[in-house]
């Protein structure tokens, strides 16, 4: 304490008329200039990722490429001014020690791709720990055409892939946004000795013999008068053919999706969203209790949500009780978040749940 006060300045004095005011509004102005730069540095990042996945997508019609995103923070790091790269928040030593699972798999949902979690790509490395993000089947830079994706088996298959590979002795935590979180279902039932625990972001946590579609029912209707009257139906295999996809034009997205994220991020997103496959929404899960029941779920809420509102919501909870429910206020549907720090903190707190 008597340290902090023979260190200040005349001038701090001088200027506040109280001992160590300036300097700590100083500091606090610093810190949130510093919080500025590393959040504009990575909208950069993420928006010329997405343009050179775009471009890349137009350049190839064939092949493979990478479906993940993770294990970046080297070269992140790298990028960034000396400032902000010291600025990471690493957890101790002894937490990272007792965390019993430090590998992270991120679902994106409907319409996005792995590009969507790198807000939260960067927070769980920075604080140790080990994040991976899949695009699933037709999603971001994978570029199956979505009018043949028509089974959650064939959207999930590279969720699938990922945890066949997986070594024996190696477990990881799920986490699910949106429609994707009928993907984690799926999982969980087929690999439940591979997935420690599961979380579900504002997503579709439905029940056994449930649609992925039945979720929204209520802010789009039941699903036999959408794929009838919806103008964002789209029809790959002609008009006179079920519909085989849906793609909300801008406004609805960002109404849908986007009501309190920050305009860069609705930028990234309209340069890097593609169309929803309809077949995998409207598939019906089959899950038993001894293996999706015995899981370990974890459900985050969002409470300004306009494409799953708080209500239904709290409808899946209550129909699906999980072990432990977390709520974000001030977030939409967006896997951006306004408060990506919120969300990280939620992630790092269910790591740690003996």
């Amino acid at each position: 304490m008597g340290n902090r006060f023979i260190c200040m300045t005349k001038k701090d004095i001088k200027e506040t008329g109280k001992p160590g005011i300036g300097s700590r509004s100083k500091r606090n102005e610093r810190s949130k200039r510093r919080s500025l730069m590393e959040e504009e540095l990575l909208h950069r990042q993420a928006l010329s990722m997405a343009i050179q996945q775009h471009q890349l997508s137009q350049r190839f019609d064939g092949g493979s490429m990478s479906r993940r995103i993770g294990s970046t923070s080297s070269r992140r790091r790298n990028d960034l001014p000396d400032q902000l790269a010291s600025n990471s928040k690493q957890l101790p030593a002894e937490i990272l020690e007792n965390t019993k699972t430090k590998k992270f798999v991120l679902i994106h949902g409907e319409g996005f791709g792995a590009w969507c979690w790198y807000k939260t790509i960067a927070l769980l490395e920075e604080t140790g720990l080990v994040p991976t993000a899949l695009d699933l089947t037709g999603s971001g830079i994978d570029l199956t055409d979505t009018n043949n994706v028509t089974t959650l088996v064939d959207y999930s298959k590279p969720l699938i892939d990922y945890l066949e590979n997986l070594p024996e002795d190696e477990k990881v935590i799920l986490v699910g946004h949106s429609a994707g979180g009928a993907c984690v279902s799926y999982a969980l039932e087929h690999f439940p000795d591979k997935i420690a625990k599961a979380v579900f972001l504002c997503a579709t946590m439905i029940s056994d013999g449930q649609r992925p579609f039945d979720a929204f029912a209520e802010e789009l209707g039941s699903a036999e008068l959408f794929t009838q009257e919806s103008k964002f139906l789209t029809y790959g295999n002609g008009k006179d053919k079920p519909a085989t996809g849906l793609m909300f034009e801008k406004e609805q997205m960002h109404g849908l999706y986007f009501n309190q994220s920050p305009t860069k991020d609705v930028a990234l997103a309209m340069v890097s969203m593609r169309p929803i496959p309809l077949g995998p929404m409207m598939d019906k899960l089959a899950l038993t209790p001894e293996k999706y029941g015995a899981s370990r779920r974890f459900y985050i809420q969002t409470l300004d949500d306009h494409a799953l509102s708080p209500d239904v919501q709290e409808k899946l909870v209550r129909e699906n009780p999980p072990e432990g429910v977390f709520k974000i206020k001030g977030s939409d549907h967006s896997p951006f978040f306004s408060k990506p720090q919120s969300l990280h903190k939620i992630l790092v707190e269910i790591a740690q749940i003996p």
